[in-house]
Formats: structure tokens, sequence, C-alpha cells
């Protein structure tokens, strides 16, 4: 895996919109807190586009604002501005040997695991599941877990131990392996393409997901399962799955997931406070070796630094 040089105050961090447009104010708090953090942020007037009324601009447009800022050595890294919808219109304009020519940290989460996914698994470069500005940065401490943050992208030292009272042991275990994974639904919806997600054997899969009915997650989760994914996997860290019970509350997605798993060959924790999460975001590198413990104290160990 190729590792992005850690950042340093002072640097410039390019924050462009791969995916769906956003709310003036949310971008302009996550700018100012970019700032508290000591960075830099520049951007094209291009991220204020819109296009087809869910899109941040076309998608060459998108694509040619992520691979500018992406080749000049000025910028040290790349945060997106939200997610929503879009980002896979980036990938055809992707190649694997300019990207890994200089690689660099890139940030976000939920649709955009699209690019993360790719980054990782498809040119072997350590990518951030990581806050972005609309909902997450700019609300501060409130948004995301500044320490992981600020240690998963400038500190050479592994994030070493994770945990949180909402994460819980599913399946007892303890195994090791490089962490993958982000958003259930666009892992699946790459699935047959050629950037398809292809995690190596032994990985740490780590899924989350928002608003998906219990009966879309056992879709989601066996279709995984029917591709060779979840048996490639050493161990499973699971989010929290917000708003996926029926309206009445049963079935739960917590319980469906439990079900789905419970004969699953290694460790399963649940409720780790990354990606869609009703708490402060933990930042994960992906590409690194994790060690998930699941016990009476279940805990996420990262055992590698995302960044060199």
């Amino acid at each position: 895996m190729l590792k992005p040089t850690r950042l340093l105050s002072g640097d410039r961090v390019a924050v462009i919109a791969p995916a769906s447009p956003f709310i003036r104010e949310e971008f302009d708090k996550g700018i100012a807190e970019l700032r508290r953090l000591g960075f830099e942020p520049v951007f094209e007037n291009s991220v204020f586009a819109q296009h087809g009324g869910y899109l941040s601009g076309e998608g060459s447009a998108r694509a040619r604002a992520f691979l500018e800022a992406w080749r000049d050595p000025s910028i040290r890294a790349l945060i997106a501005v939200r997610g929503g919808y879009g980002s896979v219109h980036l990938l055809p304009y992707l190649d694997k040997h300019d990207l890994r020519e200089s690689p660099k940290a890139f940030i976000g989460y939920s649709d955009l695991t699209t690019v993360l996914s790719y980054l990782t698994t498809g040119c072997g470069i350590v990518s951030f599941h990581g806050p972005m500005l609309d909902r997450r940065l700019g609300h501060g401490i409130d948004g995301y877990d500044r320490d992981t943050f600020v240690g998963a992208l400038m500190s050479t030292e592994p994030l070493g131990e994770l945990t949180a009272s909402s994460l819980e042991t599913f399946c007892e275990g303890e195994a090791a392996g490089p962490l993958m994974g982000g958003t259930l639904a666009q892992l699946v919806a790459s699935l047959g393409t050629p950037f398809a997600f292809k995690p190596p054997k032994g990985h740490v899969l780590f899924l989350e997901d928002v608003g998906e009915r219990p009966y879309r997650l056992d879709r989601m989760l066996t279709q995984l399962r029917l591709s060779g994914i979840l048996d490639a996997a050493s161990a499973l860290v699971l989010g929290e799955f917000p708003d996926c019970d029926e309206p009445r509350g049963e079935p739960s997605g917590r319980g469906v997931l439990a079900d789905l798993l419970k004969d699953f060959n290694g460790p399963v924790v649940y409720g780790f406070p990354s990606g869609h999460t009703t708490g402060p975001f933990v930042t994960l590198p992906f590409g690194v070796r994790a060690r998930v413990v699941a016990d009476r104290r279940p805990r996420v160990i990262i055992e590698e630094a995302g960044v060199a």
C-alpha cells in the first residue's frame, strides 16, 4: 500500500464536490473548521456548480476538479464537501498509474465510498473514511472526533485502540488484517463493474449504512456473501446503522444483522461510530493493518499509521 505524506500545519487541502450539491452555510462552517485545524483550504468556483438538481456539476467537470487537485504538487490532501450521489461518475476518468504517481490523502464517506474503495483496493493507496464538511466538520466537535481525524492525517504513529460505549460483540474472537470497506450500499453497487470492491483475503471488513430497511440489509449482505467477500474477511466491524429499523421497530436493523452474521467465522463487533453515526465521527484509515478484539470489552486497534 502506498501511504500519503502526513499533513502539516499550513498545508493546502483541496475542497471538492464529487457528488451532490450542498448548503452554502454548511460549506462555510466546514471551511472555518479546516482553518481552525491549521490547514489552508482551497477550492475552485466549480465546487458550487449544480447539474440535474442532484449533482454538483457534470461528471467530467467533477472528475477534472478531482484530478487537478490530485496532480497539483502544492495540494497535500483532498476532502469532499458531502456525499449524496454522483461520485461513481468520476471512476472512468481515474487512472491507477496516474493516481499512484503522487499518492495523497483523500477524505470522505457515504457516497464517496466509491472513490475510497477504488483508491484502496484498485490502486493500492491508503484512503481515509473520515468526516466531510457538510454536517460533520462544520459542526465542530459535535460532528467529528478531532483526535482521530488529526491523528490519522498528521501522525506517523498508529491510532491504536479505538472503542466506544456503543460498541458490542456479536461474535467473539480476535483477528487482524488490512482494514477496508465503507458504506454497504456503495460497495455492493460496485460489484460487476471494472471498479468492483476487491479486498484481499484476510481483510478486516468495515460496513456501515443509514436508512436501509432490514430486508435491504439482508439483500446486500447476502450479495456480499455470494460474491465471496464475506468469506474472505477475517473480521467484521459494523457501524451503528441508524434509521434501519422497520417503522414499527421490528424487525430492527441490528437484529437482522446479528442474525445474518451469527455464523460468521471470525469476530464481529457492532456499533462502531464511523460513517453515518449519531455522534462524533471517528476517522479510519483504509488499507492499514487493524486488529479486532471481540470480547466483553470490544475494540478495534489500528496497528499501522495511514501516512508516512
